[in-house]
């Protein structure tokens, strides 16, 4: 193969294909319980995102969400009763650079209040 060709192909992978791929691995989609970090946070805060989304501060400043959280039928009123000043347990998936701050599962004590695991 001649060097311009070689240096074409690789122009493209490094333009077209990596980029994709990169996009690929940022996508959240049918999270597993394996594929999460599951850490444990104090809930201080909820609020509505944008979007729909449901947000969870922790008294470590952190914020968390659910995506869609208010379009999925849950209810802050409801949130807040069952997990405000509560440790919670919390699911979250590990993309290309570690954790994200989307909830794929959020429980407190043995009582799962959302999920999104597939049986």
């Amino acid at each position: 193969m001649n060097k311009p060709i070689r240096k074409g192909i690789i122009t493209v992978t490094l333009v077209v294909i990596l980029p994709l791929l990169f996009i690929k691995s940022c996508v959240i989609y049918n999270p597993k319980p394996e594929d999460c970090k599951v850490i444990s946070a104090k809930i201080t805060k909820i609020r509505e995102g944008s979007t729909y989304d449901i947000q969870f501060k922790t008294e470590t400043e952190n914020i968390y969400y659910i995506n869609r959280g208010l379009e999925q039928g849950l209810n802050l009123d409801s949130l807040n009763a069952k997990v405000l000043n509560k440790t919670v347990t919390l699911h979250l998936p590990i993309l290309a650079f570690g954790p994200s701050t989307h909830i794929a599962q959020l429980a407190v004590e043995d009582e799962i209040l959302f999920t999104e695991f597939k049986n």
